[in-house]
């Protein structure tokens, strides 16, 4: 890399880091900045700077106005705005936060931060952890799973919006005779995004003790409408569809840095957050990295992909899928 590369680099990337602290909402701070006539040109001078081989459309002086774009971003309302997961028009405030914060600048790889403004209610994330707990050795089993549909069915938005998935997910395409998958995800992000973990995490993380509650469990709560497919695709071409949506790459931004695993850690995750961690996960569910459990006989979970076709680039997607396959921190919550 050129001088200009690195300089480039290094600027934005403290931009990126400065960026973060103010944490207001990106479509207000976008609607500020275009109607702000230095702010405005100045953020479409960035977006050049960043995308790839847009700052050789800049010409000769590409260096200054790229510094001078984000001296002066920085002091713009865009500076730290956020976004709410599930919040309307998610894309949209997803677009905004994206365009200052680009994961490949000049070849190189930034580790990503994640767009979301932290969840406002105080979960009760030790109890919520520790679902999947068995019960004592002495003491009379209960059916978890089932409990949790229950306790589902009598919250009248939980059995609205879960019929509402159950609904899309297994009825048939006119056309193809298939579910619509597009369909059937948009209703589970709808389901996760709307209902409180109480009942989300019980219905996802209930412990069974035989296949068929398993195999219940693998299906109700993740159909595999929107998960499986006649064969694994490649888990590199997963996550270049997720990276390209912003919705799902900002999902998996936050699974990455609320699920890192630290094996020094107490709990197996280098925030210490267990909550978080659950969180972040089931953001994934309705996206095109759908995790699930990978069959009815353990607690082993997976997006449906591989890593067999994977070259010479079989290290990155291991990386990836071990993120889920062999991670101290989400293993020690499942």
């Amino acid at each position: 890399m050129d001088l200009w590369g690195v300089y480039l680099f290094h600027l934005v990337f403290f931009a990126l880091q400065v960026v973060l602290s103010a944490g207001r909402d990106c479509l207000v701070a976008g609607d500020s900045c275009s109607s702000d006539e230095t702010c405005s040109p100045r953020l479409r001078t960035l977006r050049q700077c960043v995308a790839g081989n847009g700052s050789m459309k800049l010409g000769p002086g590409a260096r200054s106005q790229c510094a001078n774009a984000v001296s002066a971003l920085l002091s713009s309302p865009l500076h730290g705005c956020q976004c709410k997961r599930g919040m309307k028009k998610e894309k949209n405030c997803l677009s905004i936060y994206w365009s200052l914060h680009q994961s490949v600048i000049h070849g190189l790889n930034l580790v990503e931060s994640y767009p979301y403004e932290a969840m406002e209610r105080d979960y009760d994330y030790v109890r919520l952890a520790s679902i999947t707990a068995d019960s004592e050795a002495g003491m009379v089993t209960v059916n978890r799973c089932l409990d949790a549909a229950k306790a589902c069915n009598v919250d009248d938005l939980c059995q609205k919006l879960r019929t509402e998935y159950v609904s899309a997910c297994i009825k048939p395409s006119a056309k193809s005779g298939l579910c619509n998958k597009a369909k059937c995800n948009k209703a589970l992000r709808r389901f996760f995004d709307r209902i409180p973990p109480d009942y989300t995490h019980e219905l996802l993380f209930c412990p069974c003790t035989d296949t068929a509650c398993a195999e219940r469990r693998r299906q109700t709560i993740v159909p595999g409408c929107s998960f499986e497919g006649s064969e694994k695709p490649s888990c590199l071409t997963q996550m270049r569809i997720c990276k390209a949506d912003y919705v799902c790459r900002s999902r998996l931004a936050q699974f990455q840095y609320d699920c890192q695993p630290a094996e020094s850690s107490a709990n197996g995750c280098k925030q210490g957050n267990y909550g978080a961690c659950l969180l972040a996960y089931t953001g994934l569910i309705g996206s095109s990295i759908t995790p699930n459990y990978v069959d009815n006989s353990t607690s082993s979970v997976a997006p449906w992909c591989s890593c067999s076709a994977s070259g010479n680039q079989r290290e990155e997607c291991s990386d990836f899928l071990e993120y889920f396959t062999d991670n101290v921190c989400l293993i020690l919550l499942l």
